[in-house]
């Protein structure tokens, strides 16, 4: 009999979770039968469903694997108890694998497993960022610029999910000698689809219209509105440092490539957005997007599109004319 196993997955290290999951994919799988798999979201369905299928066999597979995504929003008293209490002595065969981009879970939830079943994927400090991408051109026999890597860095989402699917579709354009900044700005811009970062872009000019059409183009593309969130976070965050850089007197060249603003192109997105937040317009706007990141984990799929398109709005009215 195979015992069950209950991990925590946490942290906003997309990539390196997903190495781990296949991990455990690929071990459940060794038997040579891929494991049945499951996920649910809390707020989509209750916990005692979830738990009822935790309890249940699989009628077509020896081993499952199941997920609860956005494990950081259980909360209740009684649904983290039923929960914690079906981890305690999960089901034979059976793996879950609880998911957040946070740092930390309702506390019963962590003492219900092993410390070594709990671990945090946090995001690459800026130098392990650039050995990455400079590590996985060179597996390829790819030669790349430190203005090329540079580039990547500031046009991609800060996660080696993200790094790997745009440095992939790199290769399949440029040569693989000496790979410099300013192709890559060219092709990443010609190929690169709606996300977080383009969101951005047509927020910083205040062109409500093609920032309502970006966006409902990534929820059509099943962008998880959590994840387009964090985005805007990080880019509100970065334009905080840029708007204190400026208002400092200290903005040069250099000083833009210590916070990560080395590319001219990126750069004028921050030039504009600055003209239209201030400091405080920016705290204001980081605010915004922690109250729409609790109201849009709380609603349900059906609420989605209507509260982004609510955020969107405020956010947009938030920064001058």
């Amino acid at each position: 009999m195979v015992a069950g196993r209950c991990f925590l997955f946490l942290g906003p290290e997309i990539g390196e979770k997903q190495e781990a999951i296949n991990e455990i994919r690929q071990g459940l799988a060794s038997s040579g039968t891929a494991p049945e798999e499951t996920s649910f979201y809390v707020g989509e369905t209750s916990v005692q469903d979830m738990v009822a299928v935790l309890r249940n066999k699989s009628l077509f597979a020896e081993e499952r694997l199941i997920f609860i995504k956005n494990a950081e929003t259980l909360k209740k008293k009684d649904e983290v108890d039923q929960l914690a209490a079906y981890m305690e002595a999960p089901q034979d065969h059976t793996t879950l694998i609880l998911i957040s981009e946070t740092t930390s879970l309702a506390k019963t939830l962590e003492s219900s497993v092993p410390s070594g079943n709990k671990r945090i994927f946090w995001e690459l400090f800026e130098n392990r960022k650039q050995e990455w991408v400079a590590s996985f051109f060179r597996r390829k026999g790819f030669k790349i610029s430190e203005d090329g890597i540079e580039a990547i860095l500031e046009l991609v989402e800060n996660n080696t999910d993200a790094l790997r699917r745009e440095c992939s579709k790199l290769m399949l354009f440029l040569g693989k000698e000496g790979i410099s900044g300013e192709a890559v700005e060219k092709w990443l811009s010609h190929t690169r689809e709606e996300s977080a970062f383009t969101l951005f872009s047509r927020i910083s000019s205040g062109d409500f219209a093609k920032s309502l059409e970006s966006l409902h183009t990534l929820l059509g593309a099943q962008e998880s509105p959590v994840a387009l969130l964090a985005g805007l976070a990080w880019c509100f965050r970065k334009l905080r440092d840029y708007v204190g850089l400026v208002a400092s007197g200290k903005a040069s060249d250099f000083e833009f490539k210590k916070i990560g603003l080395a590319s001219a192109k990126v750069r004028r997105d921050y030039e504009r957005a600055s003209g239209r937040y201030d400091v405080f317009g920016v705290d204001t706007c980081i605010s915004l997007i922690g109250e729409y990141d609790i109201l849009v984990r709380s609603g349900g799929v059906g609420l989605e599109t209507l509260l982004m398109d609510m955020f969107l709005y405020k956010i947009i009215h938030a920064g001058r004319p």
